[in-house]
């Protein structure tokens, strides 16, 4: 079955190739750097050709929000249009509740495209990604110490979040969203400090309740699943270990 996979040179996107692939189907790299651009739809006709499936890992690095909101809107747009036969979008949990934010308005946009559609899909929505975990706790330093949000988190390796998505694209469409999270829950403080006697480092971590995660204000179960999701296998303590 020939899979395109939108955004497979990423962290995700190389992921479902590879799995994919080690199944025998033939997934195609869908990227800029393959002349394959869902935003402009440059070589998007071409490479969607005879696909049964495209599973849509895209992302920008410009987060400003007139930028993101464009981004997805003109990807999703441009892949609705070529009517292919399933279209798998990965996307994030919780949106509507931090949906304040320009990044998760424009993902937000993405999926009611997705859902207006006409066009049979599965939309996947992740947990943050246990490979985040240096960003935040780098992200959220103030002179040295890390100040976090009272908040949980629910981190899923990378892996986990491939094998769900690749799950998803064999399958009938869902024709509806769900959920997809790491097997165990517990506060940004719980997993920042796991992350940093993992790698030895001494920073000072304190908790804020004024602050926001990454512009996002966030105190309770903002980022986690609120009903119950298809949980990954790989602990945030194994990952870190691995």
């Amino acid at each position: 079955m020939k899979v395109v996979v939108v955004g497979g040179t990423g962290l995700i996107g190389k992921k479902v190739v590879d799995k994919l692939t080690a199944l025998g189907h033939e997934a195609v790299v869908a990227s800029p750097s393959r002349g394959i651009n869902s935003v402009t739809g440059e070589g998007l006709a071409e490479a969607l050709a005879g696909a049964a499936v495209v599973v849509d890992v895209s992302n920008t690095s410009n987060w400003e929000d007139r930028a993101v909101l464009e981004f997805f809107e003109n990807s999703t747009r441009n892949l609705l249009a070529h009517r292919v036969g399933h279209l798998v979008a990965l996307s994030i949990v919780g949106l509507e509740r931090v949906s304040n934010q320009g990044y998760m308005r424009a993902k937000l946009r993405q999926e009611q495209l997705i859902r207006a559609g006409g066009q049979p899909y599965t939309i996947v929505r992740a947990t943050q990604f246990a490979e985040f975990a240096a960003t935040i706790a780098n992200g959220m330093t103030e002179e040295g110490v890390i100040r976090l949000p009272q908040a949980q988190l629910q981190l899923i390796a990378a892996e986990d979040v491939a094998d769900q998505l690749v799950q998803a694209a064999l399958a009938a469409p869902f024709n509806g969203t769900y959920d997809i999270a790491g097997p165990r829950k517990a506060s940004f403080e719980q997993f920042v400090r796991e992350y940093l006697a993992a790698q030895g480092d001494p920073r000072k971590v304190v908790v804020d309740p004024h602050q926001t995660y990454f512009g996002v204000p966030v105190v309770a179960d903002e980022l986690t699943p609120t009903a119950e999701a298809r949980l990954g296998k790989v602990d945030f303590l194994d990952w870190l270990a691995a």
